[in-house]
């Protein structure tokens, strides 16, 4: 073997050295498939401080399936984005914590026709996230009540739907906090206070956060619902 040859293969053991060792190290793993892509690039993604921060990448180039690496401290929500050059983004969100997470999907439909099975927390927001739309639904059907009834400059009929979507908005928030205060010990509560019920009565707020556990309160979106409500206060 000539020196140029040995010093080739010293540089695809030592990169693939380093490849294994990032994926021994990761203690959260992303697997998917995304049924008709041939070609594109998937990300692993989180919310940074000002931007959304690239986790993990994966080229695919025939085969649909992928496998993506990170670390993660605890339950936290992720983004699958999928990068196809149409000038589009296409998003996954969600709730990761260690071990595996699977995320089965079609190219055509990669947004709406996710299977996400992993951990408990994303089990918690699928069930939320299936009510919250049935409610966007009936809010829809609202909506188009509305607008045959503008058409008609039926105000007592405007009037009765506006009363209507009032009150899904309240029913939105009611089922929220109800939701999280029923989950006081899973990262979920914290995060649909900060993210999904911001604008609810902030004694509602500051009752989901009085109600969680202690390790909850500690951790990432504990925190963070924390800081919202002593900045409020401060300013009361």
């Amino acid at each position: 073997m000539t020196t140029l040859n040995k010093v080739f293969s010293l540089i695809i053991l030592l990169t693939l050295t380093v490849s294994c060792g990032k994926d021994n190290d990761a203690n959260f793993t992303l697997k998917g498939h995304i049924k008709g892509l041939k070609k594109g690039i998937v990300y692993l993604q989180k919310d940074g401080d000002s931007s959304i921060v690239d986790l993990d990448s994966m080229s695919i180039t025939g085969q649909p399936e992928f496998t993506l690496h990170t670390n993660i401290e605890e339950p936290i929500l992720l983004y699958l984005k999928l990068f196809k050059n149409d000038g589009e983004e296409h998003y996954i969100p969600f709730f990761a914590d260690k071990g595996v997470t699977k995320i089965n999907t079609t190219l055509n439909s990669f947004s709406y026709d996710s299977e996400i099975t992993g951990s408990k927390h994303q089990e918690l927001l699928e069930e939320y996230l299936g009510v919250m739309s049935k409610f966007n639904s009936q809010n829809l059907d609202i909506i188009e009540a509305s607008f045959i009834a503008q058409q008609k400059n039926d105000s007592i009929t405007l009037d009765s739907l506006d009363n209507l979507s009032n009150n899904i908005i309240k029913r939105k928030y009611a089922y929220t906090i109800q939701f999280a205060m029923n989950n006081k010990d899973n990262a979920i509560a914290p995060y649909l206070a900060l993210y999904e019920a911001q604008h609810a009565n902030p004694v509602y707020i500051d009752s989901i956060y009085n109600n969680l556990s202690l390790e909850v309160k500690n951790s990432l979106y504990g925190k963070k619902l924390g800081e919202v409500i002593a900045r409020r206060k401060s300013s009361d």
